[in-house]
């Protein structure tokens, strides 16, 4: 039987579908430094201060935007600018027309699929506060594919 992000669009889902898109890989909590000349955007492995970078979860899911007021909220309205995110997030591999891939948890029934696979942060980041701004660029990372 196909899953629902086989046979619905990005468009038809309902919340609870949209939301369970997310793979956990945390890889949106990332600080991220877009190059003004050619718009690419290079992740680094400076995590959100609210992201428990262990759990590769938000420790304040329900009240982020309050709390880190640049944090993106990914948005069907946005998705044509969804180059920022990860090539590997299956809101921008549906966007694109892939399938998703097959260690995302809708697909091998497992959450931690998204850790084994080596596509999260968990054990690679560490805290943005840990490092000045304008050291920044020191941490960009290549082990995510943009």
């Amino acid at each position: 039987m196909a899953g629902f992000w086989e046979t619905k669009s990005l468009a038809r889902m309902n919340s609870a579908e949209w939301e369970a898109l997310c793979d956990g890989c945390a890889l949106c909590c990332l600080q991220k430094l877009e190059d003004e000349d050619s718009g690419t955007v290079y992740y680094t492995r400076l995590a959100c201060e609210l992201l428990d970078i262990e759990q590769s979860r938000c420790r304040d899911y329900e009240h982020r935007f309050a709390r880190v007021p640049d944090c993106i909220k990914v948005r069907l309205e946005d998705m044509s600018s969804f180059h920022w995110l990860p090539y590997t997030c299956a809101y921008r591999s549906l966007a694109e027309g892939r399938p998703l891939a097959p260690w995302h948890p809708l697909v091998s029934g497992d959450p931690d699929s998204v850790h084994r696979a080596g596509i999260s942060v968990r054990g690679r980041a560490i805290p943005d506060h840990w490092v000045p701004e304008e050291q920044w660029e020191e941490h960009i990372v290549r082990w995510v594919d943009y």
